[in-house]
């Protein structure tokens, strides 16, 4: 058997259906999905389809050509099978809207095969911790009985568990799905067509010739590129390998050890998915499950944002003066040419083109068609796109494999939604933690924190914040967090699980560009990213820094200044070089400032801030002193 002509033939079966996929995504932003049942299983059967052509088994397995065509078999027969169970799915929910219908053993058995295809798909690529988790939640089903405390309940049989979790709406065809295929999916397609018209290239360019004067250079550029590329994606490993191939070399160059600059790129990848106006396509989830506009969650997560970044180009200042690493030379810099302005605009037209769109009153779903069409026609401005005859093909391949990734999540994550709407454990489980916690909001956020960033890891964006926001959302407002403010701490640490060992699925995508140890570069993009984990505590205690509920300009003015003086004071504390090198009192001092700088009682803010301003003024006059005497 030619194994390469059979991989040739599964790539471009794979390649058709994904095209199929990203052209169905862009017709549903436009026109609305013409049925529920169908839709969503055609589209989950593609994804899971073109998941497993293009992951096959055969690349897995050692052993001859026997165990190949075994294992080209098995997928075979998944894909066949998996096309009987989407056909049966259809034909069971018509009969449940028509009359009164019993099922039989063989719909169960069905059932359980579609859901053990979904989960080998999602274990393919996304790794075994949320493939336990979803088995975890079946086997729970049914020994209810026997567990203590809030996990008891009186016990499942299989077929109403199957009829929750895939005979209807409420488990893996849920309302997640459906977001997912009418929101979610064209915004996946925008990010792949800005990337594949050479939109992500012009923004490094740019990037880069506005950062040459910084002692970071390529570093900042990284972070500003990786930033508001990384807005668009929806993935952080795509992010950090579509940009941090071209922007880790180069910081890498500028003289910064290889886990830095791995970390750098993952932290600035990582950061994008909470940048608005789209954050990975999050923030139409989020506003839907809330029920608030659009606008008041993009416009919330505007000051967070910008203090994660001011945070994160802080301490690659701080980390490039201590290591005495210079701007780029003057003959070194890239110039910023009329061609490059022209270029940026492939990337600022479309997002333009989103908010106008949102102003005007239209749906996410309308934004994202008018900003993917935009940059398509933009595309055609560029002179490189017109050598490669392919391009659109190779785009909506992409786009359409990007969006497999995402309904295989998503439909992963309707398992575990199944078992909570029918087990009531979300609610148990939410009441746990508010004991465990003593009913202090504090021990709530802390938990919930661990929580997220466990339940997170290896995930996507958007299936991470599902998962976490529908089993302890609940938890936060109930003990009297605001529901915005809720949902975006819950968003934000299942982003910065990208960066947290031991997973860190985009540190360990960075540290093979930057050929450095993987755990080495996570800790290093903790490190630069550790004002993320401490920004959604203060906004849980101050709802007004994510501009919600009472206005007061005061209150905000306090709650910006401390919080950019406490990143100030944590960086060089956690460095040691403010200037120079610090020694350890100092250090422990600017890190004890920080800490109380950080907490939300105001007197003691005001006092901090002055101490702040005390020793950094301190600081800066012995340092001119010492600078004097030099020259002297």
């Amino acid at each position: 058997m030619n194994f390469a002509t059979l991989r040739t033939g599964a790539g471009y079966l794979a390649g058709l259906i994904a095209v199929a996929i990203a052209l169905q995504a862009i017709y549903v932003s436009y026109q609305g999905a013409f049925d529920i049942a169908f839709t969503r299983a055609g589209l989950l059967w593609a994804g899971i389809v073109v998941a497993l052509l293009c992951t096959p088994l055969a690349d897995r397995v050692s052993g001859g050509p026997r165990m190949r065509a075994l294992a080209w078999a098995l997928d075979l027969a998944m894909i066949v099978l998996l096309t009987v169970v989407m056909w049966r799915f259809i034909t069971v929910l018509g009969l449940l809207e028509r009359t009164i219908y019993m099922f039989t053993r063989m719909d169960v058995m069905l059932a359980l095969a579609g859901i053990a295809i979904l989960l080998e798909t999602t274990r393919r690529l996304f790794g075994l911790p949320i493939v336990i988790i979803s088995v975890v939640g079946l086997v729970f089903c049914f020994i209810g009985p026997w567990l203590p405390g809030f996990l008891n309940h009186s016990g499942m049989r299989m077929d109403r568990v199957m009829l929750t979790v895939w005979y209807s709406f409420q488990g893996v065809f849920g309302i997640p799905l459906g977001i997912v295929i009418q929101m979610v999916l064209i915004f996946i397609v925008f990010g792949a067509v800005l990337e594949g018209t050479g939109a992500s290239n012009a923004l490094i360019r740019v990037s880069l010739a506005l950062t040459g004067r910084t002692r970071g250079g390529p570093a900042h550029s990284a972070v500003i590129a990786s930033g508001f590329f990384g807005a668009m994606s929806g993935s952080v490993t795509a992010n950090v390998v579509g940009t941090g191939s071209f922007t880790i070399p180069m910081i890498q160059r500028r003289g910064f050890k290889p886990a830095m600059a791995g970390g750098i790129e993952a932290a600035a990848s990582t950061g994008g998915q909470i940048v608005p106006p789209v954050m990975g396509a999050a923030a139409f989830l989020m506003a839907d499950l809330i029920g608030v506009p659009y606008a008041t969650v993009a416009i919330a997560a505007i000051i967070p944002a910008l203090l994660f970044y001011g945070a994160l180009f802080t301490a690659i200042s701080i980390q490039a003066a201590k290591q005495n690493i210079q701007p780029v030379p003057l003959s070194e810099r890239l110039p910023l040419t009329r061609r490059d302005l022209l270029a940026s605009l492939l990337f600022l037209i479309p997002i333009a083109a989103i908010v106008a769109v949102l102003v005007m009153g239209r749906s996410p779903a309308m934004a994202g068609f008018v900003a993917t069409l935009t940059a398509a026609v933009l595309g055609l401005f560029n002179p490189a796109n017109w050598k490669d005859p392919w391009l659109v093909w190779k785009v909506l391949v992409q786009a359409g494999r990007n969006c497999a990734s995402i309904l295989v999540a998503v439909g992963c994550i309707g398992v575990i939604l199944g078992v909570l709407n029918l087990t009531g454990l979300g609610l148990s489980f939410a009441s746990a933690v508010s004991g465990l916690s003593e009913h202090s909001l504090l021990g709530s956020l802390i938990v919930t924190a661990l929580a997220c960033l466990m339940l997170g890891m290896g995930m996507p964006t958007l299936p991470a914040y599902l998962i976490i926001v529908l089993v302890l959302g609940p938890v936060l407002t109930r003990l009297g967090a605001d529901q915005l403010a809720a949902h975006m701490f819950v968003f934000y640490f299942g982003v910065l699980s990208a960066i947290t060992p031991p997973v860190a699925i985009g540190a360990f995508a960075a540290a093979p560009i930057a050929k450095a140890n993987p755990m080495e570069t996570s800790v290093m993009a903790l490190k630069l990213a550790l004002t993320g984990f401490l920004i959604p505590f203060v906004f849980v205690y101050e709802p007004i820094l994510l501009l919600i509920g009472p206005f007061d300009p005061v209150v905000l003015v306090r709650v910006i200044v401390s919080l950019s003086l406490a990143i100030w004071m944590l960086n060089t504390g956690l460095i040691g070089f403010a200037g120079n090198r610090l020694g350890w009192p100092e250090r422990g001092l600017r890190l004890g400032v920080a800490a109380l700088l950080l907490i939300q009682i105001p007197q003691l803010q005001l006092v901090m801030i002055a101490v702040s301003l005390a020793v950094i003024l301190g600081k800066t006059l012995a340092l001119r002193r010492a600078r004097a005497q030099a020259q002297a």
